[in-house]
């Protein structure tokens, strides 16, 4: 399993940096002024077998294991307004971590926000307005519902009709991986959503009701925004990949979601995450448009800390994502050394082309 495998090399990677004491070495080089930390679900973990989306969620002891260590270090937890001030300012005098959750989830609200209060720790999260309203369609939790029913899946990948075995928790995983890969290289948002329906429609999955199980609604993001810890940014309205979009779809995309939120909630919304976040979904155009739109920051998925240099990049910033595949403690110093992301991107430390 090619993910499975990749899994494996990293988390040699990350122990190797800690066992060899490589990161204390690096550090002075590749720290940075700060780091921008990326999360999606907090929530106690799940008993299921099968969880192919388990990267995109963490304990919530890890993430307090992450606050216990950015504060043993001195290191000031800022909100992204601060953050765009001291880059402005090119004010470097102290370090600073920013934390970032995507998507919008009510587990951000349940399991993050109290740890997050331990450590008077601000944040933002990245609302796309659609899961918001109910109606979006987050479509790989979807493929990991049919998945776990099913005992086998047909999908026309490549316009064939293939049969996939899912009969098995490894079968499972490894059908998961196919889909998922495939989904992502089909041209266009409503490609996805097409095939995703179709494979729900075909296995009894209730994909409608996905976002209004996981997502907070408006009135629930109106109270959880008038916590002075959180912050609201924008995430588009459909969650989409915005590259694979025509400019004028990938403006109002961002515009739009942005004039949404803050309808809804009755405050400025000037920060901006990218749905998926990688090379294939956000590049060169997708960061001068989100400039265009006003916004002071977008951050991207790409590994990186943050330098004096990404003053120059504040709609393509790097972050330093926490994921459940790696959640040990000894990997913590790793992360917020640099070191990481400085071999991840071959020692380079801006990624904005």
């Amino acid at each position: 399993m090619k993910k499975q495998l990749r899994k494996t090399v990293i988390r040699a990677g990350l122990e190797a940096l800690y066992f060899s004491g490589a990161h204390f070495l690096l550090r002075p080089i590749f720290a940075g002024v700060g780091a921008v930390f990326m999360l999606h679900h907090v929530r106690p973990r799940r008993n299921d077998e099968f969880q192919p989306n388990h990267h995109l969620e963490v304990e919530p002891e890890f993430l307090r294991a992450m606050l216990e260590h950015l504060r043993s270090l001195d290191i000031d937890i800022v909100t992204m307004d601060e953050m765009h001030r001291r880059m402005t300012e090119r004010d470097f005098a102290r370090r600073f971590a920013c934390f970032t959750f995507d998507d919008g989830y009510r587990d951000n609200r349940d399991h993050a926000l109290p740890v997050m209060r331990e450590f008077d720790a601000p944040f933002i999260v990245y609302a796309a307005s659609d899961f918001a309203e109910g109606t979006g369609r987050l479509w790989w939790i979807a493929l990991e519902q049919l998945i776990a029913k099913a005992a086998a899946i047909e999908a026309p990948i490549g316009g064939t009709m293939t049969p996939i075995d899912t009969s098995t928790p490894e079968a499972k995983h490894t059908a998961f991986e196919q889909l998922h890969d495939w989904l992502r290289s089909l041209p266009g948002e409503q490609d996805v959503q097409r095939e995703v329906s179709a494979l729900c429609a075909r296995h009894d999955v209730d994909e409608t009701t996905i976002a209004r199980k996981f997502c907070m609604s408006w009135s629930e993001l109106k109270e959880f925004a008038n916590d002075p810890l959180v912050t609201i940014g924008a995430h588009t309205i459909t969650h989409c990949n915005l590259a694979r979009q025509s400019e004028e779809v990938a403006a109002f995309e961002m515009t739009a979601s942005r004039e949404r939120i803050e309808a809804a909630l009755a405050r400025p919304v000037l920060h901006f995450a990218y749905p998926y976040g990688d090379k294939i979904a956000a590049g060169q155009r997708e960061f001068a448009l989100a400039n265009a739109a006003g916004f002071k920051t977008a951050v991207t998925t790409r590994p990186g800390m943050i330098f004096p240099e990404s003053a120059d990049h504040l709609t393509a910033l790097q972050r330093v994502s926490l994921n459940g595949n790696y959640q040990d403690a000894r990997i913590i110093p790793v992360l917020t050394s640099g070191a990481a992301t400085a071999v991840w991107n071959g020692f380079r430390r801006i990624d904005a082309a």
